[in-house]
């Protein structure tokens, strides 16, 4: 079984088809799909904000299972290896992928669920390089989603924001799913955790997973009533609507990581400010195989909390991602065949 976007656009409901995916060639696997989440970034591509995706298609790309299968030219991976996806595949030779920044390929071909058929099905055939290892006990809906959560706020504090212990670190969005991984990675690696959220009662959720303050702000301004002071890291999850309010957080020298785009808005920037109080801005997205592979031994270590909202059938895909268009959940939404 496999759901399909037909077209760009809201106004039909995903489709569901039977069949599975096709048997792999040259450096691909097939993946028997324990469960796939539902990220904020297939709601984009839904939308059709990528010119460039190949539709029909299959959504998703936060796909856990085993492999079933390898094409004749695999190396890295067998038969029952159990699996998460990345986003994307890697070339392994851009000058990117040489410099070991391999979640920013330049010719990446293989992006799930915009150039290739993603997980939300119960199987799927993937280039080898878009896969991670997981350990066999990880729960499948948390395993799914560990990559787009902890790998993305993984990446962005400790490759963008340089995190070290004793740092001030702010998170905007604490309550979702990306907002709170970061607030759990910065508190492991001895940062102090302000997280910033929209809604009171989304507060206790976030003191649980370490935060020190939690600021309820929804209209841009909580810059002005930071407990503590300024700090040294902006970790903005959200994008347009709390940019700006991050970026005056930082103290002079600061560092601010863009991960978050849910709106898709474009910012205003002060130059001068930025100028005179010398603090750096850098995008970051996704992770890498290494990378995940240090996200998974510190979840081995000491388990993180994964909130996931609700585990839904595969064939309540369309609703699902109307949940998430919908907004306001308490963690993760993934989708589980057989359910």
């Amino acid at each position: 079984m496999r759901i399909r976007l037909q077209a760009p656009g809201w106004d039909r409901d995903l489709a569901v088809e039977a069949g599975d995916a096709p048997a792999p060639t040259g450096r691909q696997v097939t993946v028997a799909i324990e469960a796939c989440g539902v990220c904020h970034r297939d709601l984009i591509d839904r939308a059709g904000r990528f010119p460039f995706m190949q539709v029909p298609i299959t959504p998703g790309h936060e796909a856990v299972g085993r492999i079933t299968a390898v094409g004749p030219d695999v190396t890295l991976w067998r038969v029952g290896d159990r699996v998460a996806s990345m986003h994307r595949d890697s070339c392994g030779a851009c000058p990117a992928c040489e410099a070991g920044e391999t979640s920013l390929c330049l010719r990446a071909a293989a992006v799930l669920g915009l150039l290739v058929d993603g997980g939300y099905a119960t199987t799927m055939t993937v280039p080898e390089r878009a896969l991670y290892r997981v350990p066999d006990d990880l729960d499948a809906a948390q395993a799914a989603v560990l990559h787009c959560t902890f790998g993305t706020a993984y990446r962005g504090l400790t490759r963008g924001g340089r995190l070290a212990p004793g740092m001030r670190v702010l998170v905007t969005g604490g309550n979702g799913g990306v907002g709170a991984a970061a607030i759990q990675i910065a508190t492991r690696l001895g940062a102090t955790v302000i997280a910033q959220v929209r809604r009171a009662d989304h507060v206790a959720m976030v003191e649980g997973l370490g935060a020190t303050a939690v600021i309820v702000d929804g209209d841009g301004r909580f810059h002005k009533r930071l407990p503590g002071g300024l700090v040294d890291v902006a970790l903005d999850c959200v994008g347009a609507p709390t940019f700006n309010a991050a970026l005056r957080s930082l103290n002079v020298g600061g560092r601010m990581v863009a991960i978050g785009n849910v709106v898709e808005e474009r910012v205003e920037l002060n130059l001068g400010w930025i100028i005179t109080r010398g603090v750096q801005i850098t995008g970051s997205s996704g992770a890498t195989a290494e990378e995940m592979a240090a996200v998974v031994a510190l979840h081995a270590a000491q388990p993180f909390a994964l909130p996931i909202h609700a585990r839904l059938p595969l064939t309540d895909a369309d609703r699902a991602q109307r949940l998430v268009a919908a907004g306001n959940l308490a963690g993760r939404i993934v989708l589980v065949p057989g359910l």
